[in-house]
């Protein structure tokens, strides 16, 4: 009798907890269960029924003592368990996932008025309203039950499922643009001629910005000429001209090989979680940097311009991608991405790359993206708010800060009929 109630106590116990996944490095982190005021499971189980015999349970091992989830001042602590998404789905009110297919792998898809995400058993790629999205753990069956690791769900799903809409400032918004490289930092080569990277990603700059202005941005460019530009100076000059979003530009290369093709779009790797892409870098699960304070838009603003440059270009989609390298975008306080518009070591893509035309169709796509002011004609709007009236500057590294008007308190909603965004 005893035996059989130690049984039932000891599976409620392990179901209630979850288990968890190990870090990347090969150690076990650890959920802390001392202070329920900076790590808590928000993820209600539902109640266990113990029917004999137990069956084994196949889910990952659980953590160890060692890693401490990062928590600051107004930060949410990674969950680090695998909650079954039913659950999750409950408590954050949108529809539950329903089963889709077993081949050529088991998937899912769970939706909500924002949109319909599919995801697979076994698979980090996943899918939000048909722009690839790269997860940081792959969904798990586990005892039978469609699971995903909490960071996933916070940084992922929540934002894209249940995120309110992005506001802006009502006037002035300020956009700063970051043509890659330049100057003695070439960037890659183009396969077809070798002509280089920074004149590529410095024209597109130029065709982007007057589009973003008739839109009522502000947009200010790191350079605006063929000069050299550290990573550092770029994040300084972003945040002395106060910038609410920042956008990288870049072409990609993976030469010798000539077969990858397509856009991605990069942000920075939530904490709890592996980067996409590490090129060899170290990639510390538990660092913190200042753009972690910005993750949820981030991603929000990578699928939003990921998806317009895909239906602009019909490009191969390689997706939103995370990545802790790039350090252009870890110390910026404001959303960032980096935009990689194509391969210059592919030559389909080069052909394109090359062609002024197509520089303008990608400079367009953002352009359309991010547009502050309704739509005319028969067309569904699909952004909401006003025109800013404001001028524009282009500055070098080093100009003078120019004057930013408006008040934060007020806002102009940027609503995507796809996908919302939303300021912290």
């Amino acid at each position: 009798m005893y035996k059989l109630v130690g049984t039932v106590f000891a599976v409620m116990f392990f179901c209630v907890t979850g288990p968890a996944r190990p870090s990347n490095d090969g150690k076990m982190p650890a959920m802390s269960w001392v202070n329920t005021n900076i790590v808590r499971n928000p993820f209600a189980m539902q109640p266990v029924k113990v029917l004999p015999p137990v069956a084994p349970s196949n889910a990952p091992s659980a953590p160890s003592e060692e890693w401490q989830p990062p928590v600051g001042p107004g930060r949410q602590a990674p969950v680090l368990t695998w909650v079954p998404l039913d659950n999750w789905a409950s408590e954050h009110g949108v529809g539950k996932p329903h089963f889709l297919s077993n081949s050529p792998v088991t998937s899912y898809s769970i939706g909500s008025s924002n949109g319909v995400m599919i995801l697979s058993i076994g698979s980090r790629g996943a899918t939000w309203n048909g722009v690839e999205i790269h997860l940081g753990s792959e969904p798990q069956l586990i005892d039978g039950q469609l699971c995903l690791y909490g960071p996933d769900l916070q940084k992922n799903l929540e934002p894209l499922l249940c995120g309110p809409p992005l506001t802006f400032r009502p006037a002035d918004p300020v956009i700063v643009i970051d043509p890659g490289h330049g100057g003695s930092n070439v960037g890659t080569h183009s396969i077809l001629d070798g002509r280089f990277e920074k004149e590529f990603t410095l024209d597109w700059a130029k065709r982007l910005a007057p589009l973003l202005e008739a839109e009522g941005w502000r947009v200010i460019l790191t350079r605006t000429s063929d000069t050299y530009v550290t990573n550092a100076d770029r994040v300084t000059f972003a945040g002395k001209n106060h910038a609410d979003f920042f956008v990288s530009l870049h072409f990609n290369s993976l030469a010798p090989d000539k077969i990858p093709a397509g856009i991605e779009t990069y942000c920075l790797t939530p904490a709890g979680m592996p980067s996409t892409l590490t090129r060899g870098y170290p990639d510390p699960w538990s660092a913190h940097f200042p753009n972690n304070a910005f993750d949820v838009q981030n991603l929000q603003l990578a699928v939003r311009l990921e998806g317009a440059l895909l239906n602009a270009t019909r490009m191969e989609d390689r997706g939103v991608c995370r990545a802790r390298f790039i350090g252009v975008l870890r110390e910026q306080s404001c959303p960032a991405v980096l935009i990689e518009g194509g391969f210059l070591s592919n030559p389909g893509d080069a052909r394109e790359i090359e062609t002024p035309a197509f520089r303008q169709k990608l400079a367009q796509a953002i352009a359309d993206a991010l547009r502050l002011k309704p739509e005319t004609g028969n067309q569904k709007p699909e952004p909401v708010g006003q025109k800013a009236e404001t001028g524009s500057q282009k500055a070098e590294v080093g100009s003078p800060k120019p004057e930013v008007g408006g008040q934060k308190d007020e806002s102009i909603i940027l609503e995507s009929g796809t996908n919302r965004l939303s300021w912290p």
